[in-house]
């Protein structure tokens, strides 16, 4: 939680600046720590949110993001995509894998998570 963290969180969010400066900021990031996800479309209470975007960090092989049928390696690399309407996945990988998500809910435009 941004309490219990804050100096992750604040590190988190420069991170997201530094990767994509001109992109607006984000409200909410997802640290995932070796999750490999089916395929799905995003859903919840956030219904509408920004553009994601996704990195993958650590020492594994694979786990590529599949993204309506496109692999992305995301390995070092951000990839932005709209997991509301388009369907992705994490292939398979070995080793220690972290993904950071970020996104802005539907609600919360204007809000920004390193603020919070």
């Amino acid at each position: 939680s941004n309490a219990a963290f804050p100096r992750l969180v604040k590190a988190a969010f420069a991170l997201e600046r530094a990767l994509l400066p001109d992109r607006e900021p984000s409200s909410t990031i997802a640290i995932n720590r070796n999750a490999q996800f089916r395929p799905h479309t995003d859903s919840g209470a956030g219904a509408g949110q920004s553009l994601s975007l996704i990195v993958a960090l650590g020492d594994f092989v694979g786990g590529e993001l599949m993204v309506e049928g496109t692999r992305e390696d995301i390995r070092y690399r951000p990839v932005e995509f709209d997991g509301w309407k388009q369907r992705h996945y994490t292939l398979p990988f070995a080793g220690e894998r972290f993904s950071l998500v970020w996104f802005t809910p539907k609600g919360c435009e204007g809000m920004k998570g390193v603020d919070l």
